[in-house]
């Protein structure tokens, strides 16, 4: 990898994060009540917003309970070639 460019897995965090926090805010809500929601510590989400830590499925799926928002939400405007997208038989990929 050369200097100045980010794995893809860094990119999807760091994307995730800045949608959580864009929802949050957009709700309203702060670190302190969605971390409550999820049972985690505010520092947690913190570090997921920052893209910092990765979030695991569970949790992102806790998360979006918590902010009554479709999990696919979080992954619109992914710079990718494949987005996830939800169907009646779960989560599929669809290609850009």
């Amino acid at each position: 990898m050369t200097t100045g460019t980010r794995a893809p897995d860094a990119v999807i965090d760091a994307h995730l994060g800045q949608e959580i926090r864009r929802r949050r805010r957009e709700l309203g809500m702060t670190q302190h009540q969605l971390a409550d929601a999820c049972g985690v510590r505010f520092q947690q989400i913190q570090k997921y917003e920052s893209g910092a830590n990765r979030i695991a499925a569970s949790r992102l799926w806790k998360i979006a309970r918590a902010m009554q928002t479709p999990l696919p939400s979080f992954f619109e405007g992914l710079p990718s070639e494949r987005v996830p997208s939800a169907s009646a038989g779960g989560l599929t990929f669809l290609e850009r």
